[in-house]
C-alpha cells in the first residue's frame, strides 16, 4: 500500500501528513501523542498500511511536533495550545475536502480528538481514544519525567523514558532501541527542542481536562483502548471516560503499556477495524 508524505497548507503554516487509501469512502485521521521526537510516523507507521486497505487514512504531525512548520512565536498557555491544534485539524480537513471523519487519538492525541468533538461534533463519526488522559489533573512520575525531559535531554534519559512505555521490555527491547535512535535523531533539531520546551513549560494538565458535562453530552460512538499496565496515563482515565460518555465501550489490554498499537498491534487493529465497520449494512443489488 502506497503511503504519500507531503505538506498541506493549514492556516498560515504547513502541516506534514502521511496519507494512504485515497479514494476510499470513509476517512480516519490519526493523531499522535507527545514525548521527545514524537510525530505521526513514529506513532502510526506500523498500522497505517492496514487502515489504508479500507479507509482513506491521514496521519498528521501536530503543531509543535515533527515536520509540521514550527513557529517563532508560541501559544502562551495550554488552552491556546489546544485551540491551535483543534483549528489545525479542522483546517486540514477543509484543505483535503474531508467533510466528516473518524478519529484515532493516542495519549495527547486522544485529548485533542475529544476537544475536536467538543468543538465540531458534526465533522466526526466514530472516535477511538487510546491511553487518553481526559481526566488527568496531576502527572504520574513517568509522565512528569516526559514533561521535564527538556531539562536534561540526554540519550540515556530518553532510553529510560521510552523503556517505560512498554510492559514487556525483554520482548520489546530491539524495538525500543530502534525508537530511541530515531527519536534522539529527531530531537537534535533545534526547532523540535524549542517547541518541546515551549509546549511543556507553557501548559499544565489541568488546562487540558475535559469537563464532565461535555463528556456527558457527546453523542458520538467512542471506543476506549487502554493498556492495563500503562504507567503514563493510568487506566482509571478511560474508566472515567466510560462512566460519562453516553455511547462508549472500553477494551483493557493486559500485558500492555502505553503503546497499544505497537505492543498489542493485532488486538488493536482488530478492535478498531471492527468498531469502524460494525453497524454498516450490506447493500445487495
Amino acid at each position: 500500500m502506497t503511503i504519500i508524505e507531503r505538506k498541506v497548507k493549514t492556516g498560515d503554516y504547513e502541516t506534514f501528513i502521511m496519507e494512504g487509501g485515497i479514494g476510499n469512502k470513509d476517512v480516519v485521521i490519526l493523531i499522535h501523542g507527545s514525548g521527545p521526537g514524537a510525530n505521526g510516523k513514529a506513532n502510526w507507521q506500523f498500522v497505517i498500511d492496514d487502515y489504508a486497505e479500507d479507509l482513506h487514512v491521514v496521519a498528521l504531525d501536530l503543531f509543535g511536533f515533527g515536520n509540521t512548520d514550527h513557529p517563532e512565536e508560541y501559544p502562551e498557555n495550554g488552552v491556546q495550545w489546544m485551540s491551535v491544534r483543534v483549528k489545525q485539524v479542522l483546517d486540514l480537513m477543509d484543505a483535503l475536502n474531508i467533510e466528516k471523519a473518524n478519529l484515532i487519538g493516542n495519549s495527547l492525541g486522544g485529548v485533542v480528538a475529544t476537544y475536536l468533538n467538543m468543538a465540531a461534533p458534526e465533522r466526526f463519526n466514530k472516535i477511538v481514544l487510546m491511553g487518553a488522559g481526559v481526566s488527568l489533573s496531576q502527572p504520574t512520575p513517568e509522565l512528569s519525567k516526559l514533561a521535564n525531559f527538556h531539562l536534561d535531554p540526554t540519550k540515556e534519559n530518553l532510553r529510560n523514558l521510552l523503556s517505560w512505555f512498554v510492559y514487556d521490555l525483554d520482548r520489546m527491547q530491539d524495538f525500543v532501541d530502534q525508537v530511541v535512535e530515531a527519536r534522539w535523531e529527531a530531537f537534535q533539531r533545534p526547532e523540535i527542542q524549542r517547541s518541546y520546551r515551549e509546549n511543556f513549560t507553557r501548559s499544565t494538565m489541568i488546562e487540558f481536562q475535559i469537563p464532565q458535562t461535555a463528556l456527558e453530552r457527546m453523542q458520538n460512538e467512542f471506543l476506549l483502548i487502554h493498556g492495563y499496565h500503562d504507567r503514563f496515563v493510568p487506566v482509571q482515565s478511560s474508566l472515567y471516560a466510560l462512566e460519562h460518555l453516553p455511547n462508549a465501550e472500553l477494551h483493557i489490554l493486559k500485558r500492555c503499556g502505553h503503546w497499544a498499537m505497537i505492543e498489542q498491534r493485532e488486538e488493536f487493529l482488530h478492535a478498531t477495524k471492527h468498531f469502524f465497520t460494525k453497524d454498516k449494512k450490506e447493500v445487495h443489488s
